[in-house]
């Protein structure tokens, strides 16, 4: 069986709408999307807490995104399209 993660970000699926409070593995992603983009959440924990709140803000302030601290469907795209072909970084999970 399939935990449910919550209510998609995307209209048409995807990860789930990450805010204050979430905890998953797909904290994790975005967190080490982040890191990777030089936005530091404090580290890899899927805890998302006020340092990863921050980091998301400060991201989607530096692209133009609304900001709002939330991991929604436009952050979500956002982030996977800035981190492919970034490769290995020190804060890649395996």
């Amino acid at each position: 069986m399939i935990k449910d993660f919550g209510t998609p970000a995307c209209s048409s699926g995807g990860y789930p709408q990450l805010k204050r409070g979430s905890l998953s593995n797909y904290v994790l992603i975005a967190q080490d999307d982040l890191n990777t983009l030089g936005y530091t959440t404090g580290g890899l924990d899927g805890i998302f807490g006020a340092a990863t709140q921050n980091a998301v803000r400060n991201y989607q302030r530096s692209v133009g995104l609304s900001v709002d601290g939330i991991v929604g469907c436009n952050t979500w795209r956002s982030l996977q399209e800035a981190v492919v072909g970034t490769g290995r970084t020190s804060t890649t999970i395996d």
